[in-house]
């Protein structure tokens, strides 16, 4: 796996039952730690690090395959046999560009709001924002929403992309991203999957008020998963899990209890 880098994962449960949970653009392992505590009473749980996020090793491509072959790579390390795949929006691609390689260890997927579609920059906003910031200079988290402000104005999403923000450890303010490679290399994870359709039982859930599935999504997400389970909640948007974690996890739980043949 010449493209694949280093995935760094918190791991709980056990048992050789394995479901693997990645995270979404500018986001982090941590992201899905309510989800995991569902599971993991049953289910050996991973919670990965996409490359150039968390803990993750950094490169300079953000290109799918490239992204699918790092998991892939955490397969073979751990000696994964069996695997139910979760993504959420740009995990969810990457989730999805597995499915369509085919890969042996995946049994089944949920696919949280999101479509394998090429889809338009929604994030030029957030990267000037980030990109605004002057680690240097600010002296507080404080300061630096102070300045994204300017540019994002949800409360909720500034705070979701503070928490990559971190002091190293010389007290300096640095990014768990690789903020510069995202901003660079975004237009590559914007593009579809691809590869043949999968049979393996796949489940989207989407955000009512979401735009990022759609009715004119329909016919492509059933002929690329014809094994398909669909779930709505409404009065969600893109951030589904965080909106009703709860209903949202139960949700999953219930898919990988009752439709997965292990």
């Amino acid at each position: 796996m010449p493209n694949s880098v280093q995935l760094h994962s918190q791991i709980t449960g056990q048992g050789d039952k394995h479901v693997i949970l990645v995270h979404g653009l500018f986001g982090m392992s941590d992201n899905l730690m309510a989800l995991a505590k569902v599971l993991e009473d049953t289910y050996h749980v991973h919670r990965l690090d996409l490359r150039n996020h968390g803990r993750s090793e950094r490169s300079d491509s953000m290109v799918l395959t490239d992204m699918a072959a790092d998991i892939a790579r955490y397969m073979e390390q751990q000696q994964i046999a069996k695997a139910v795949l979760f993504g959420h929006s740009l995990g969810g691609k990457v989730a999805m560009q597995l499915a369509l390689e085919h890969h042996p260890a995946l049994i089944g997927f949920v696919i949280a709001d999101i479509a394998p579609v090429q889809y338009e920059s929604r994030h030029n906003d957030v990267f000037k924002a980030l990109n605004a910031i002057d680690l240097s200079a600010i002296k507080s988290r404080n300061d630096a929403d102070q300045v994204m402000a300017e540019y994002v104005s949800e409360t909720s999403l500034r705070q979701f992309l503070l928490k990559n923000l971190y002091r190293s450890e010389n007290r300096e303010f640095a990014w768990k991203i690789n903020l510069p490679v995202l901003t660079e290399r975004y237009s590559e994870a914007l593009k579809p999957p691809q590869g043949e359709p999968c049979q393996m039982p796949t489940l989207f859930i989407k955000g009512e008020k979401s735009d990022y599935i759609t009715t004119e999504h329909t016919e492509v997400i059933k002929r690329l998963f014809p094994n398909l389970h669909f779930k709505m909640i409404s009065d969600t948007g893109h951030w589904l899990h965080a909106e009703k974690p709860e209903l949202f996890n139960r949700i999953v739980r219930r898919f990988i209890d009752e439709q997965i043949s292990w």
